[in-house]
């Protein structure tokens, strides 16, 4: 089956649109539904040229912690030869629109609609659109977490219709994961991967753990459960779930339900240093 990639447009809704919509704003989870990615949210960076784009994830008290994620909207000629600015860095570009002319390691790359790249740390990448068309990819960034004795990992250029997911075990190849890392190299302090669930498929408990998430729902529909809450997300939503957020899925169809996911990984985790915090009574 073609795989099928949704990006936000913009624009705005007529003065008679109804104000009700389903965005959720939690200690625990947030939803951002797709119907909020208008043009009067967009934003701009530094050195970015016929550029705009949604930030649907940062580092703040209470929201995201460990990354940020962007969908970037590149217009015709538009791009950037001062790409990331933050030398510690590291990123993921996956497309779901358009073609992304990629420079990286004096090796020049085309990315199309499931198109992924890794991007070490100061690597000095950058990209254009060099197309007639609307460029739309995911940008998500994370200060790499270095390990002494650990090489930092290389750049990684790949496209999800070129890999076979992995089954999930006992689950007859409803539940799927496409990974573009290999999940035992310990180089890397965060995953990118592309979940496919089949009509009816589910995650049959609540996953409970360590992990932050970041969610883009880039197919289908589904009923998710989010801490106490059972949340309804189509194509174009954005999931956040704060680490130890109850989780679980299930995927009504008619059609397949796939996201692209975020989680940290490989790291041991950060400690207070003695006498940080409120006082003990």
């Amino acid at each position: 089956m073609a795989a099928s990639y949704y990006a936000p447009t913009g624009g705005l809704p007529g003065q008679d649109q109804l104000l009700t919509d389903r965005a959720v704003f939690t200690d625990a989870y947030a939803v951002i539904p797709k119907g909020t990615m208008r043009d009067i949210v967009t934003s701009y960076l530094p050195f970015w040229e016929n550029t705009r784009l949604w930030v649907i994830a940062r580092p703040l008290s209470g929201f995201a912690e460990t990354f940020s994620q962007y969908i970037m909207e590149v217009a015709p000629g538009g791009g950037s030869d001062r790409a990331e600015t933050d030398p510690a860095a590291q990123g993921v570009l996956f497309v779901v629109e358009g073609t992304a002319t990629l420079a990286v390691d004096g090796k020049t790359h085309t990315l199309t609609p499931g198109g992924y790249a890794y991007l070490p740390p100061n690597s000095g990448w950058t990209l254009r659109n060099g197309s007639d068309n609307m460029l739309r990819f995911h940008w998500i960034r994370k200060a790499y977490e270095a390990v002494e004795g650990l090489d930092h990992p290389t750049v990684i250029i790949a496209n999800e219709q070129d890999i076979a997911p992995t089954v999930m075990p006992g689950t007859e190849g409803k539940w799927a994961t496409t990974r573009f890392v290999d999940p035992t190299d310990l180089r890397h302090d965060m995953h990118v991967t592309v979940v496919t669930f089949e009509p009816g498929a589910v995650i049959p408990f609540l996953e409970t753990h360590v992990m932050e998430h970041g969610l883009y729902v880039l197919e289908g529909k589904a009923a998710y459960r989010l801490n106490t809450d059972w949340v309804e997300v189509e194509a174009g939503d954005y999931m956040w779930l704060r680490a130890f957020c109850p989780q679980a899925c299930y995927a009504g169809g008619p059609g397949r339900f796939r996201y692209l996911l975020y989680k940290d990984v490989n790291r041991h985790m950060t400690l207070r240093p003695a006498g940080a915090g409120s006082a003990r009574k």
